[in-house]
């Protein structure tokens, strides 16, 4: 069954031409960030219109803003083809990331509401069933999940839109060195973050969030380039 960008038959009225177009950019984006389109294929504008039933004008719009993200690249005379993520060529865009976090519970961040806290108890719950021989997609997808709850929490606008640009540049380099990462390792790092988070949002210490999320960051970091040393897969800055 192809996706609806228009919301399910006589539930939701018809979308706005933003809303479809969210929907689809947002359906692509997390396509590449899972890998299920990977690095350097070709995105065809006339096979996503027919798989989306929309016009070829809508995808071309959504392909530009992925390619202003950094998600894929334009060529011409070839088409639209996914972008590669190399360690190195993104570690200024963590160090980014890392003065970023702090600043999402000292900017008009949102206080979180029960049911907020409801669906991180859930991510925490669905983390814990992940074995050491999970599916990669399923880390990437509760990862991204919980990303989106940060995000949410981000009233100031502009940090926000950001802190997602540089989120979903980055994203895909744990997913493509999990083969040579401890997942075991990983599923516990990203728990016990979720679980710290979690503590701090109950009591409303909106500040101490940032302060999580940097910390857990630059661990993940550190462990990426460390796996990375000691394998040679990907060359690491001095």
């Amino acid at each position: 069954m192809n996706p609806r960008l228009d919301g399910p038959d006589g539930v939701d009225p018809p979308a706005s031409a933003r809303e479809r177009s969210d929907r689809l950019y947002g359906i692509l984006r997390d396509r590449i960030c899972t890998l299920a389109y990977p690095p350097g294929m070709r995105l065809s504008e006339e096979e996503l219109a027919e798989e989306f039933h929309v016009s070829r004008t809508p995808v071309r719009r959504v392909l530009t803003r992925l390619e202003n993200e950094g998600l894929v690249t334009i060529v011409h005379g070839v088409g639209t083809l996914v972008t590669d993520v190399e360690l190195d060529q993104l570690i200024q865009v963590y160090h980014l990331r890392l003065e970023l976090a702090v600043l999402l519970g000292k900017l008009s961040p949102v206080p979180r509401e029960p049911a907020d806290l409801d669906r991180i108890r859930r991510l925490i719950e669905d983390c814990g069933d992940l074995s050491a021989d999970a599916d990669h997609m399923a880390f990437a997808r509760l990862n991204m999940a919980f990303f989106a709850e940060i995000s949410a929490m981000t009233g100031n606008a502009t940090l926000r839109e950001i802190s997602e640009r540089l989120y979903y540049q980055t994203t895909r380099i744990v997913l493509k060195m999990l083969p040579i990462l401890n997942l075991t390792e990983e599923v516990a790092a990203f728990r016990q973050e979720m679980t710290e988070i979690l503590a701090a949002l109950q009591v409303g210490d909106l500040e101490a969030v940032g302060h999580l999320r940097r910390a857990h960051i630059s661990m993940s970091l550190n462990r990426m380039l460390r796996y990375a040393a000691s394998t040679g897969a990907e060359p690491v800055p001095a």
